[in-house]
């Protein structure tokens, strides 16, 4: 009974840090990510999957996906495979029963489900396992838990599915029920954690929504995508440095929020230019420019880690690393910048290399990446090749080198993110 005692109260323990942990996370995506993991570690998963639930839409979508078999596999620092798709969800899979029912499915083995799917033998199962994805990795599933992730106003946010529970000598067996417990209370404190960050990130989607009305050339999806670059920018980069983990998650928690922002201040350039079919003019061009310091004045003043960050990055995600004349806005005041005025180019003072925010370099690489990848209204798409030779070529004069190595170290991750946030 002792060890018993000393389990259950181990799990405990295990989910208040986890718990913690997850209270300081404001990004939904990050959180995602950890509230994966930390189901993982509770229940000793080799693997799982995270989804979202999107009402208007309907569809259920995969954020994330874990597997350590196959991570191990590995080279250090590279990441498994990007996957992303959405479905609408029917009792036809397991994922879209546990949505639709808004119960806990524990299956012990994925190619044996039984009959009936509760002990007396009164429900059929209407569900069957996709098995493409073993398919397509080579991975073999073999218990599956999955169960939803509600809101306290009883909407489902998502399902979260663990795979593939293993004993203390990595051996595969079914979840228990005391996995099934523990998955319960873990889910039920998550939840609530959930739904602060979904909201948090509606209020920043509502103010990048607002920008995007005016300019009809940041599409939701642009800064999806660049909001995505960033964050694998970012961990490249923080992998081949070696900055230490607690670091790497609070900056990359903050970067994915105020990468979403970069362009806001533009809700202030007037129409004219703002939606002009082709070049601007010298005049025209200096009154964009200032779409950095109304971003900046948008996040002022600084209340906490998260404001801070997205001022940095509205304000200086076009300067260049070597200061060069084309780069702005500098060291200039943007509390002193009278919107929809032209910049005054005699107070410029170049920011060069380091001095310039490592959230807004990164945030200025993921940007024009975006930006030659797709066609805008003064110019046609870029090829692949074309784009990585033109950011490798600015390597050290528009771009940060150690950003730019990062960035082609996961060439092919970038162009899986880029087709897949193609709505």
């Amino acid at each position: 009974m002792k060890n018993v005692s000393d389990k259950n109260e181990l799990k405990r323990q295990m989910i208040t840090q986890i718990e913690e942990q997850l209270k300081e996370i404001k990004d939904v995506d990050i959180l995602l990510e950890n509230i994966l993991s930390g189901a993982r570690k509770l229940c000793n998963a080799d693997a799982g999957s995270i989804y979202e639930y999107d009402t208007k839409e309907n569809k259920l979508r995969i954020r994330y996906s874990q597997n350590d078999t196959k991570q191990r596999e590995l080279a250090p620092g590279e990441k498994l495979a990007y996957t992303s798709y959405s479905f609408v969800p029917t009792k036809q899979y397991i994922s879209g029963y546990c949505l639709l029912a808004k119960k806990m499915v524990n299956i012990d083995d994925a190619y044996h489900l039984p009959e009936y799917i509760d002990e007396e033998k009164t429900e059929k199962r209407p569900y069957e396992f996709n098995e493409l994805s073993d398919i397509a990795t080579g991975y073999r599933t073999h218990s599956i838990l999955t169960i939803p992730l509600i809101m306290t106003n009883g909407r489902v946010l998502g399902v979260l599915q663990i795979i593939n529970a293993q004993d203390e000598n990595g051996n595969v067996i079914p979840f228990d029920k005391d996995s099934e417990f523990y998955i319960s209370q873990f889910a039920a404190k998550v939840g609530s954690i959930y739904e602060y960050a979904y909201l948090t990130r509606q209020n920043i989607d509502r103010l990048v929504k607002m920008a995007g009305f005016r300019d009809p050339k940041e599409t939701g999806s642009h800064v999806e995508r660049v909001s995505s670059f960033s964050l694998e920018i970012y961990d490249r980069y923080a992998n081949n440095k070696g900055i230490p983990d607690k670091e790497r998650e609070r900056f990359r928690d903050n970067l994915r929020l105020a990468a979403r922002c970069h362009d806001v201040g533009k809700v202030a350039v007037p129409d004219k230019i703002l939606k002009k079919e082709g070049i601007l003019d010298d005049d025209e061009r200096d009154i964009m420019k200032g779409h950095t310091c109304v971003g900046a004045q948008i996040f002022s003043p600084i209340e906490n880690e998260l404001d801070n960050m997205a001022r940095d990055v509205c304000l200086h995600h076009h300067d260049r690393w070597d200061g060069g004349n084309r780069g702005y806005p500098g060291n200039f005041d943007y509390m002193d910048y009278i919107p929809a005025t032209k910049m005054p180019h005699e107070l410029e003072q170049a920011l060069v290399g380091e001095n310039i925010p490592l959230a807004a370099r990164i945030v200025a690489l993921a940007d024009v990446y975006d930006a030659l990848r797709h066609k805008r209204c003064y110019k046609s798409e870029w090829t692949v090749e074309d784009t990585f030779n033109e950011i490798q070529s600015q390597s050290g004069k528009q771009f940060d080198p150690e950003l730019v190595e990062a960035f082609m170290q996961i060439k092919d991750r970038l162009e899986d993110i880029n087709k897949a946030i193609s709505w």
